[in-house]
C-alpha cells in the first residue's frame, strides 16, 4: 500500500480526524507550552559525570536530547505526523538540531538528524551527537549541503516546482528515501539551544516542509533555572498525553541520578 516510508498509518478517534480536516497546516494547529526547570540537581550530576569522564563534555542540552527520545519511545503516541490528513507512526526516534560553525554573525548554521535507539545511554548520546557536532563544524561539506547545493543552482520556479513534487511524491511512497533521510524536517522533534548563544527560549514556527510535529528551544541558564519552550502540532495526540510526556521529559533533565 502506498504511504510514507518512514511511517505507519494508525488510526485515531473521530474528532482527531476530524482536526486534520479543520486545522490544515502545522502552524494553524500548534499549540504552545513553556516549562522552567529546576537545575539545582541537574548542574552538580553534570559536573561530577564530567570529571568521572575525562575529556568529554556533556551538557545539559545532551541531557535534554536523551529524555527527549526516551520519552518518545515510552509515549510513542507523541512520535506521530500528519500527511493528507491522516495520521501516521513515525518508525524510530529521530531528533533534528542545529550548530553553528562558530559563534560569530557570518558563520553558517549545520543542521544535524539522528536516529536515537531504544534503551541508549546518556554516554552512548554524548559521544555520538559530540561528534557528529564537530564534524559539522569542519570546512567538509555534508551530504545535505551537497544537495542544496545543487537544487540552488537551479531557477527559482523549477525548483518551487520540484519542492511540490517531492510533497506530493512523499505522499505516495515514491520520493527518493535518501532526499527524506537527510532532511532535518523530516524528523520526530527539532531542538534549538538558544542558550548556548546567550538567547532566551522563543516560540518557534513549525515548517509545513517535511513532517516534524515538535519544535523545542532551550534558553539560557539563569541560576539555577532554565526555560524550555514548545511548539506543538497538536493535531497528532491530545494535550493531556503531551504534557504527561513533556513532564516526564522535565523529571528526566531535573533530575539524572535517577534515570
Amino acid at each position: 500500500m502506498f504511504g510514507p516510508h518512514d511511517g505507519t498509518r494508525v488510526t485515531v478517534p473521530p474528532y482527531r480526524r476530524m482536526m486534520a480536516f479543520l486545522m490544515r497546516g502545522r502552524n494553524e494547529s500548534a499549540v504552545y507550552f513553556e516549562q522552567t526547570l529546576d537545575l539545582s540537581r541537574t548542574l552538580p550530576w553534570l559536573a561530577e559525570w564530567n570529571a568521572a569522564h575525562p575529556g568529554k563534555h556533556a551538557t545539559v542540552f545532551h541531557l535534554v536530547m536523551h529524555a527527549m527520545a526516551s520519552v518518545l519511545h515510552e509515549r510513542p503516541r507523541l512520535n506521530r505526523f500528519t500527511l493528507g490528513k491522516k495520521t501516521y507512526q513515525r518508525k524510530g526516534v529521530f531528533l533534528s538540531f542545529a550548530a553553528k560553525k562558530a559563534k560569530t554573525d557570518d558563520q553558517p548554521l549545520r543542521t544535524i538528524k539522528r536516529r536515537f535507539a531504544e534503551g541508549e545511554s546518556f554516554e552512548q548520546v554524548v559521544d555520538a551527537t559530540s561528534g557528529e557536532v564537530d564534524s559539522a563544524r569542519t570546512t567538509e561539506k555534508t551530504a545535505m549541503d551537497k544537495e542544496l547545493g545543487i537544487l540552488l543552482k537551479l531557477p527559482g520556479f523549477l525548483l518551487s516546482f520540484l519542492l511540490v513534487a517531492l510533497k506530493g511524491l512523499y505522499k505516495w511512497g515514491l520520493a527518493p528515501r535518501s532526499l527524506v533521510d537527510t532532511d532535518p524536517l523530516y524528523t520526530s522533534a527539532f531542538l534549538a539551544n538558544l542558550g548556548s548563544i546567550g538567547l532566551d527560549a522563543a516560540y518557534h514556527h513549525l515548517y509545513e516542509h517535511g513532517n516534524c510535529p515538535l519544535f523545542v528551544t532551550l534558553g539560557r541558564i539563569d541560576g539555577d533555572t532554565m526555560t524550555i519552550k514548545y511548539s506543538y502540532d497538536e493535531r497528532i495526540e491530545d494535550g493531556l498525553y503531551a504534557a504527561k510526556s513533556l513532564q516526564l521529559l522535565k523529571a528526566r533533565v531535573e533530575d539524572p541520578a535517577r534515570g
